[in-house]
C-alpha cells in the first residue's frame, strides 16, 4: 500500500471522516559536499522519491493531535502550553511548533496522522522530511505564506535548538525546494540555489549499509566544534572563507586533527563547485571521480566513516558501470550513494548486495531513486 493511502485510511479510521489536506515532504541524498553546510559552504543534494506524508484537518481550537503510525503513538498538546519532553519523534512536532511561534507566526490547531518511507537513521534526512511536512501543515491551517527558504530556516532552528542536533541548512532546503530530475546546489551562506541537471542515462543508487547512528550522541557536534575552532584561528566567520593555500600555509599552527578537519571542508567546497560544472556539461565520469575523492576525504581527513561503509563504497566502486561512490549523510553509519550507468543498475544492485552480505554478514538495502520535487500539498478532494 502506498504511504498516501495508508495515512488517509488511518485518518478515516481514527477520526471517522476524511482528512481535508495532505502534505508530503521528501528525504534527500547528498550527491557531494558533506559537513560543508554549517561551514557556510556549498552542497549538492537531490530530493528522493521517499517521503513523509501527513493527512490532517484543521481544528477550531489551539490543540494539536497527531499520531505517528509507524510508532502507534499519539501526541496531543495545546499551542499555548507545552514544553520539551524526553526526546523521540514528539520533539520534532513540538519543536517545529515552537520555532514557528518563535518567529512571530500565529498558529492554529489541527489533527492528523503521519507516516513515511524514508529510512530512519540512514543519513537520508527523515527528520527534515518530517519537519517540512509539519511546517507545511501548520502553514496551511494557519493561512501562513509559504516561503521555502524561510521555512527551511525555521525548521533548522527547531532541530538545532529544540531537538539538540547542530545540523546545517542543507537537509531542510532540499526537502523544501527539490525539483524533479535536478540536483540543487545550495550556497549555505546566502541560501542562493541553482538547479543543476542530472546526467542522462545514469541513476543514483542509494546503498544502505544496515548500520545506524544517532547524531545527538555521535561525534557530529564535535566535528562542528573543531571546524569552528579553525575558523576562529583564522579569524574568519567560517571555513568557507579560507582557501587551501591559506590553510596549508598555516598548517603548522594547527594540531593535526584540526588541520585535517579543515582540509576536508575546504576541499569539499571546491569539489561541489567542480561537480556543478561537470553536471552542466553532462560529464558523469568527472562527477564520479569527484565522488570517489570525497569518500577518501571523509574517511581519512574528517574521520566519519566506518569499516562497513568503506566496504560498501569499495564494492560499489569496483562494479562495471559505476562512475563513483561515496558515503553520504552525517557519517558514522547509514548510506552510501553511487552514480551508475542505467544499463548496469540491475546487475550493480545484485552484485553489491551479494558481495556486501558475504563480507559483513549484514543485509543491505538498495534504493534506486530519481530526483523528486520538494515539499507539496494536496486537498483531499483533488486526491480523489
Amino acid at each position: 500500500m502506498r504511504i498516501i493511502d495508508k495515512v488517509i485510511q488511518s485518518f478515516q479510521k481514527e477520526f471517522g471522516r476524511n482528512p481535508e489536506l495532505l502534505t508530503r515532504s521528501p528525504g534527500r541524498v547528498n550527491i557531494i559536499g558533506e559537513h560543508t553546510d554549517y561551514n557556510d559552504g556549498f552542497v549538492l543534494p537531490m530530493a528522493i522519491n521517499y517521503a513523509t506524508w501527513i493527512a490532517f484537518r484543521p481544528r477550531e481550537d489551539k490543540r494539536v493531535n497527531i499520531t505517528a503510525l509507524d510508532k502507534n503513538e499519539t501526541l496531543e498538546f495545546n499551542l499555548n502550553d507545552y514544553m520539551k519532553g524526553t526526546g523521540g519523534w514528539r520533539e520534532y512536532i513540538t519543536g517545529v511548533a515552537w520555532a514557528l511561534q518563535d518567529a512571530g507566526l500565529e498558529l492554529k490547531g489541527w489533527e492528523g496522522v503521519f507516516s513515511g518511507d524514508v529510512p530512519i537513521g540512514a543519513g537520508l534526512s527523515s527528520s527534515a522530511a518530517l519537519e517540512l511536512a509539519l511546517a507545511r501543515a501548520f502553514a496551511l491551517v494557519s493561512n501562513l505564506e509559504w516561503d521555502p527558504a524561510q521555512m527551511s530556516l525555521i525548521c533548522q532552528k527547531a532541530e538545532n535548538l529544540w531537538v539538540g542536533i547542530n545540523s546545517g541548512i542543507m537537509d531542510q532546503m532540499i526537502s523544501a525546494s527539490g525539483k524533479e530530475n535536478y540536483a540543487l546546489m545550495i550556497d549555505c551562506r546566502s541560501l542562493k540555489t541553482q538547479q543543476v541537471p542530472l546526467p542522462e542515462n545514469t541513476k543514483f543508487v542509494i546503498l544502505d549499509t544496515a548500520t545506524r547512528r544517532g547524531l545527538v550522541d555521535s561525534a557530529y557536534n564535535e566535528r562542528r566544534e573543531e571546524c569552528e575552532a579553525v575558523a576562529c584561528h583564522f579569524d574568519v566567520a567560517a571555513l568557507r572563507d579560507i582557501s587551501m593555500e591559506q590553510l596549508q600555509r598555516k598548517a603548522g599552527q594547527l594540531n593535526m586533527t584540526l588541520y585535517h578537519r579543515a582540509k576536508h571542508v575546504v576541499s569539499a567546497n571546491q569539489r561541489v563547485q567542480d561537480a556543478v560544472v561537470a553536471l552542466n556539461n553532462g560529464d558523469a565520469a568527472t562527477l564520479g571521480r569527484l565522488m570517489n575523492e570525497s569518500h577518501i576525504s571523509m574517511r581519512d581527513d574528517f574521520e566519519i566513516s566506518r569499516d562497513e561503509m568503506d566496504q560498501m563504497v569499495s564494492i560499489a566502486q569496483s562494479q562495471p558501470g559505476c562512475y563513483g561512490a561515496r558515503m553520504t549523510g552525517g557519517g558514522f553509519g547509514g548510506c552510501a550513494v553511487a552514480l551508475v550507468d542505467e544499463e548496469h543498475v540491475d546487475s550493480f544492485r545484485a552484485a553489491v548486495i551479494h558481495d556486501y552480505k558475504s563480507k559483513t554478514n549484514l543485509e543491505p538495502e538498495v534504493y534506486v531513486s530519481s530526483a523528486a520535487a520538494g515539499t507539496s500539498f494536496k486537498r483531499f478532494e483533488s486526491y480523489q
